[in-house]
């Protein structure tokens, strides 16, 4: 077997695989209990916390473990009920399906055919809103690299423009960026971002499914999604899982180490892109600016545009350099003209090579990319596309 679906999730890693091993064996009670087996359960939560923490350089009780990052998005959403949410085109549907839900109104951030959101539409939104309610808060949500087609967003670029408007005009703008992709495949920085939301997940790093992390920035404001005990800071109720925890801890502590080894990763990406467009010249590598086409994108060939209803009309896009960091290092999104993307799946399959198509949250769904909507507003790129993501 092949498997080229790092992006959906990560083999277990051998170290987390001992440690989760290791913990299973102790006599642990519930970590909110004050005999000894709870106060062990606790201590290994303390080592977690700091441990992952220090993946995103936040401080530990700035971190809170959810079960996933959909509950870690939902949670910062709900926290902005009823009030403006701007968010990506693009956005994972665990983001843009609350936002479409709880934001009045969802404002949704168009981007150009390489991905990247436009920050005049945003900085001219933004503006609009401030005028019309100057009281009123307001999320901004912008993934930091996204999971279809790797392209990473200029999140400190939109934390500036935020920055100046609530010194102009004293805003309640608060910034949310899902990190999932993008922590443990290059460097992710609370403090350099400038964001007081981030979301990751455990099983992105080679860790346990189930259990994720959502940084939340001292004084933001924030609203419990799961009420009850009073776990997690008093911020997410329900018994907290040190073994899960614990797996997360090494997966963080991996990933802090073997950064570095991604540069040979993203070699091999580019190895397969070379290969593939030599064998298939129709193919179209989605979210990457084609230098000897003028950047106009999709390897230059025409894409149909059409008018959009669903508030993502395209607009001049950000002046925003194209360069080899612009994209993740593993992710690779090539569309096959007059081919379906779960044919092409299938067949992969059949040879024990193991691939995607759009993001494996949404399996099942028949409906075109909603990225790759977004970006060509093209159905044939779109339901043709196939995700080579490797670890």
């Amino acid at each position: 077997m092949i498997y080229l679906d790092y992006s959906a999730t990560t083999p277990l890693l051998p170290e987390v695989k001992a440690e989760i091993l290791r913990v299973m064996e102790l006599n642990l009670g519930n970590p909110s209990s004050l005999h000894s087996a709870g106060q062990a359960a606790k201590q290994l939560l303390i080592e977690a916390r700091s441990q992952v923490a220090h993946l995103i350089e936040a401080q530990p009780l700035e971190l809170i473990f959810t079960s996933g990052g959909t509950e870690s998005n939902n949670t910062v959403i709900r926290t902005f009920e009823n009030c403006p949410i701007f968010i990506s085109a693009i956005e994972h549907p665990s983001g843009l399906k609350p936002a479409e839900t709880y934001g009045s109104p969802c404002i949704k951030i168009p981007v150009d055919q390489e991905g990247i959101i436009d920050l005049d539409f945003l900085k001219t939104n933004l503006e609009k809103i401030i005028r019309e309610n100057p009281n009123q808060k307001i999320l901004v949500s912008v993934m930091l690299a996204n999971n279809e087609v790797g392209t990473i967003e200029p999140v400190q670029k939109v934390a500036e423009l935020i920055q100046s408007l609530k010194k102009q005009h004293r805003a309640k703008i608060y910034l949310h960026t899902d990190a999932t992709q993008a922590v443990g495949k290059i460097p992710v920085s609370v403090k350099d971002l400038g964001v007081d939301y981030l979301t990751f997940t455990s099983h992105k790093l080679g860790g346990p499914i189930g259990i994720a992390a959502l940084y939340v920035k001292t004084a933001a404001p924030f609203k419990p999604l799961l009420l009850g005990g009073s776990q997690e800071n008093k911020r997410r109720a329900g018994t907290s899982n040190a073994l899960l925890a614990s797996g997360f801890k090494v997966a963080c502590r991996e990933a802090k180490r073997n950064i570095e080894k991604y540069k040979e990763i993203e070699k091999l990406r580019n190895y397969l892109k070379k290969e593939i467009l030599r064998r298939l010249p129709s193919a179209i590598v989605c979210g990457e600016k084609c230098v000897s086409c003028g950047g106009s994108g999709a390897n230059g060939r025409g894409v149909a545009r059409e008018p959009r209803n669903d508030g993502s009309e395209r607009r001049a896009p950000a002046k925003t350099p194209s360069t080899a960091s612009g994209r993740l290092p593993n992710i690779l999104n090539i569309a096959f003209p007059a081919a379906e993307g779960e044919s092409t799946q299938l067949y992969l399959d059949l040879e024990g090579i193991e691939v995607s198509t759009g993001s494996a949250c949404a399996s099942g769904d028949l409906e075109p990319s909603h990225v790759l909507m977004a970006m060509f507003h093209n159905a044939e790129i779109a339901h043709g596309s196939v995700r080579f993501s490797l670890g």
